[in-house]
């Protein structure tokens, strides 16, 4: 079959495929196929030929901004590479394994020319990612993810928690006997300040006052939320900077220690502030990774898994023939 009617060198009318591939973005290929009447390899053939027509080198051109991040596919720690376009929302590249090399063979296929254009690639702090990205990628901004940051200052904020004597002035909570009110102060101190509720703040109005290196370490933390928060761009590296003199002042040993690694990544964290660019894109697709798993049941095959996830979320447009404009 050939013409505007079909594809070239497809056995179906393209709207039938188009049917197809906009069922099975929301169902199993072998539930798709029993609605259809047809046969499981044939719905698999026609998601592998729409995913090939898509994954041209053309779809690279206009790529900017990135994310680079691994997702956990299956468990002993298999993981993948994927790339996202932070403007289209895009997966762009799917690689095998959590490797420099999985991400240098990306670079390598767009091409010096397009590398030239990348203005910025967020991604976490690991060298994995950051290696061959400063290889290929000289004059693009490196820009640190902040869930990794703030994850850090929770830490310290837990080690500080649980290596600092609870006060001999008992903190207070009505309703609440001792331990359980050291609990809720736990809570209250991991929790965002903007979230805190009336019994949130009376904790921490009472720690100001009766315990006042944990008040310290909260308010430490607070302050680097502010960083994403409330510093505009121009003002964010006289901030950090601040920021990390008070954390070494502070004689905390958790936020010491944080302090020496922030100023280790100073660059990557302030290019994210600039950039304002994080990694939530691509780390939302591991819900949309583990719906199209548990549709089909797991994948074995891993071709079959990358295939669904370029169709799913890579940008191929599978209307419905019945859809007028």
């Amino acid at each position: 079959m050939t013409g505007s009617w079909a594809r070239p060198g497809a056995r179906h009318t393209r709207d039938f495929e188009d049917m197809a591939g906009w069922l099975v973005k929301r169902m199993s290929k072998a539930g798709v196929a029993t609605l259809l009447r047809t046969t499981w390899h044939t719905i698999d053939t026609l998601v592998r030929r729409l995913v090939a027509e898509h994954l041209d080198t053309e779809r690279l051109d206009g790529i900017y901004r990135i994310g680079v991040d691994e997702i956990a596919y299956r468990k002993g720690r298999k993981f993948l590479t994927v790339v996202t376009d932070h403007d289209s929302g895009r997966v762009v590249h799917i690689a095998e394994g959590r490797t420099s090399a999985a991400l240098a063979g990306f670079y390598a296929q767009l091409g010096p020319q397009r590398c030239h254009r990348i203005q910025a690639v967020s991604m976490d702090m690991t060298s994995i990612y950051r290696e061959p990205t400063r290889e290929h990628l000289p004059d693009a901004a490196i820009c640190y993810d902040p869930f990794h940051v703030i994850k850090w200052a929770g830490d310290s904020l837990e080690v500080a928690h649980k290596s600092l004597p609870r006060p001999t002035t008992a903190i207070t909570v009505t309703g609440l006997n001792a331990a359980q009110t050291w609990r809720k102060v736990r809570a209250t101190l991991r929790a965002a300040a903007e979230n805190l509720d009336d019994t949130g703040h009376a904790i921490i109005n009472q720690l100001r006052t009766r315990h006042r290196k944990l008040w310290r370490a909260w308010q430490l933390k607070e302050h680097l939320r502010n960083l994403y928060r409330t510093v505009t761009p121009p003002e964010a590296a006289d901030y950090l900077k601040s920021w990390i003199t008070a954390a070494k002042r502070s004689r905390l040993t958790g936020f010491i220690a944080l302090a020496r690694r922030i100023a280790r990544n100073f660059d990557g964290i302030i290019n994210a502030v600039i950039h304002q660019l994080s990694n939530s894109l691509t780390e939302g697709l591991n819900a949309g990774i583990r719906l199209i798993q548990a549709r089909a049941h797991g994948y074995a095959d891993l071709t079959n898994l990358t295939e669904m996830i370029h169709l799913c979320h890579g940008g191929i447009c599978t209307p419905l023939p019945t859809t007028t404009h």
